[in-house]
């Protein structure tokens, strides 16, 4: 029995282990992905806020040097909390997507 038991707890960092690695990563089609589904009605595909909705709301364009110049940390408040018109997504997004929301804003600024 105490042999079975030093086996069983040998075993479970490997299991553990094999867990974690299966375990798809947040990537950024994810990213992109939920930004379209979330964010691109008022932001528009390409993050310039060209759509009636940013317009009407006078959105700023995500790619705008005073976007851009936020902190990671601020962009996570913006998308957590919300701002002016903008819903809070605290709840209703993972941390991890959150953080690949950021992690898009600043690939859409590299394509302005």
């Amino acid at each position: 029995m105490f042999n079975t038991l030093i086996r069983v707890c040998k075993s479970i960092p490997l299991v553990a282990a094999a867990l974690l690695l299966t375990v798809p990563a947040w990537s950024q089609e994810d990213a992109a992905t939920l930004f379209k589904s979330k964010c691109a009605a008022c932001h528009g595909p390409d993050g310039k806020a060209e759509t009636s909705m940013g317009k009407a709301l006078k959105i700023r364009d995500l790619g705008l040097a005073a976007v851009q110049s936020q902190s990671d940390s601020q962009l996570t408040e913006i998308i957590t909390k919300g701002k002016n018109k903008m819903p809070a997504f605290d709840g209703k997004l993972t941390n991890e997507q959150i953080a690949g929301l950021v992690t898009y804003v600043r690939e859409l600024g590299k394509k302005h």
